[in-house]
Order: structure tokens, then sequence, then C-alpha cells
């Protein structure tokens, strides 16, 4: 792909940080053409899916990408005002991708969705630049109301498999959705999240940093659930080591210690001593 001309190059880089700044996600920027935004869909692949071979491969067999460029035709008609034409292209690429995505939706660029099947995004829903969704993603709404109803991925934005992000909030960039999540409120920046509702388990220092290119180790989640399970049965070790020991203490009637009272203190001290490493 040829390089774009200097002055396109610092109009852009100004645009992209005023829109930083304001909180706004970039859309694809009107100085591309729309061949140039197709060229980039297709080429961020190989950087992203190990099992994509050539350019031609992944434009001839790849529907996640097939869906992305029905969908920058069909909102090109959109913002013309073509509304029936669009809502029409938009048919037809969900019925030869298994992708649905409203023609009214703004994409950025290097839009990447892999395997594509069951993936829904709604229209007044926002995709920042170098975002991936995997399959069975649903940017949803959650109102009848007009207006914003769908949410917004900032730059960077990675959703496992089978999330579903709903309503008008706001995913920061960098953050990462595990799969199966479901987030109802707005995410940080550069966090990793998972559960039902979504909870926040990877703050961006435990992040890996992975230069130039998308960390896609997004199976290696944590699980809070068995994290919290096992707190509790050191919780309940320690106290019935505790429990013991005042027993035998009151069954010797606060004598000194014999044998057995020697080991129920050596148990209290070692569930103790683990318990505290647990909380560390």
């Amino acid at each position: 792909m040829r390089s774009l001309e200097p002055a396109h190059e610092e109009a852009m880089s100004v645009a992209a940080e005023l829109s930083r700044r304001d909180g706004v996600v970039d859309p694809a920027p009107r100085c591309l053409s729309l061949f140039a935004l197709i060229r980039e869909d297709i080429a961020c692949v190989r950087l992203r899916d190990p099992a994509a071979r050539s350019e031609i491969e992944t434009l001839l067999t790849y529907p996640g990408v097939h869906a992305v460029i029905w969908h920058r035709l069909a909102h090109s008609l959109w913002r013309r005002d073509w509304k029936f034409s669009a809502r029409l292209l938009s048919w037809l690429s969900r019925f030869l991708t298994n992708v649905d995505i409203h023609p009214g939706a703004t994409v950025g660029r290097r839009f990447f969705i892999d395997h594509g099947a069951g993936v829904v995004i709604g229209e007044t829903a926002e995709v920042g630049n170098d975002v991936t969704l995997y399959h069975g993603v649903t940017l949803g709404g959650t109102t009848w109301s007009p207006g914003r109803r769908h949410p917004t991925l900032e730059d960077g934005v990675v959703v496992g498999a089978g999330a579903k992000i709903l309503g008008p909030i706001t995913v920061s960039s960098g953050a990462r959705v595990g799969a199966n999540s479901v987030v109802v409120k707005d995410t940080p920046s550069g966090v990793t999240v998972v559960g039902i509702p979504a909870k926040t388990v990877h703050p961006e220092s435990d992040r890996r940093k992975l230069a130039g290119r998308i960390d896609l180790d997004h199976h290696r989640m944590p699980d809070p659930v068995g994290e919290a399970i096992s707190i509790l049965m050191d919780r309940i070790e320690f106290l019935e080591a505790r429990l013991a020991h005042v027993q035998k203490r009151l069954r010797n009637g606060n004598h000194h210690e014999d044998e057995d009272d020697n080991d129920a203190a050596a148990a209290l001290a070692a569930a103790t001593a683990k318990h505290e490493r647990r909380l560390r």
C-alpha cells in the first residue's frame, strides 16, 4: 500500500489528537478513500490472525472481512441519505456473512471481525481504530428512546467470543472484554473485564506489553469466583483450627497444654500463616 502524503498524515494525526481530547471515537478519516480503508482492513488481518497466509486468501475466504467491506459500502450510502439502499445492502451482507452490522454504525480503521459468525452491531454503535471482535459479539441497545442507544468502543479494544456490550456505554481505549462477559457499565482504559456483569480483573499495569501488536491471549483470564471460594476455604480452615484450640483450652480448665493442645496450637499457627499468605 502506498504511503499517504505527509500533509495528509499530519492532518490525520491532528484530527486524532483532537478526537482523543474530546473523548470522541475517531471515525474513518475523510481523507482516506473507501478503497484505501478496505485495503487497511485486509492488511491488518495478518497481524491478528496467525492463520492468515496472504492478502488474497484473506479477501476471498474471511467472512468477517467481507462483512466489513459490505458495511463500508452500506454506510457510504447511509451517509448520503439513501437509507433503503443501505438497509438492503446490509441485509444482503447479513445473508452472505452471518454478520449483522447496521449501516448507520460508525466503524474506524483496521477493524477486524474474526470468524464473524453471529456478530451484531447496532445503529448508533461507534467502533474506533484497531478494534478486534470475535464471533458471537453483540453491541446492543437497552432502550426504545431515540438517540444514542448502543456502545462506543474506543481504539485498540479487543472483545472476546460471545461477549455482550449493552447500552450507551463506553469501553475505553486498550480495554479487553473476556469471552461471554456482559458489559453494562463504562470500562476504564487499558483494563481487562470478565463476568456477568463484567468486572475489572486486570489493571493496565498487569497487562503484557507487545510493541506494535495486539495482545490476542484473551483466553488467559483469571477466575474471580474460584479465587473467592479459595479464600473462603482458607478462612473456614483457619476458624476451625482456632475453634479446636479454644475447645482444648476449655476442656483442660485453662491449665498447661498437653500434647493434643500443642497439636491444636500448631494447626492454628499453620492455618493462620496460610490465611495471611492468601490475603497478600
